[in-house]
């Protein structure tokens, strides 16, 4: 069960039976059952996303033309500029 936060009040079993009672009468709000929970996956991963694995972070400084040109050609720049990093370094083995 999640940590709750302090001051979280959370409903007697008393008013959560009569929660429960009152969504299933609603024909148009049926709840999930567990299985249905179990079942359920997010359509939209917020968030950075996972990493490879295989790349390690730095601190780069380049010279501003050669920023502005690769940001200039939209998302994903610093995968461009990894890619012809890559590429120097297959040619210069």
């Amino acid at each position: 069960m999640p940590k709750l936060k302090a001051g979280t009040i959370l409903p007697t079993p008393a008013e959560d039976a009569a929660i429960a009672a009152a969504a299933l009468a609603d024909p148009d709000a049926v709840p999930f059952t567990d299985a249905e929970w179990a079942q359920a996956k997010p359509l939209v991963r917020r968030g950075r996303p996972l990493g490879s694995g295989t790349k390690a972070q730095v601190t780069l400084r380049l010279d501003v033309e050669v920023l502005e040109r690769f940001k200039a050609s939209g998302d994903g720049w610093q995968t461009r500029i990894n890619d012809v990093l890559k590429s120097w370094v297959r040619t210069h083995a």
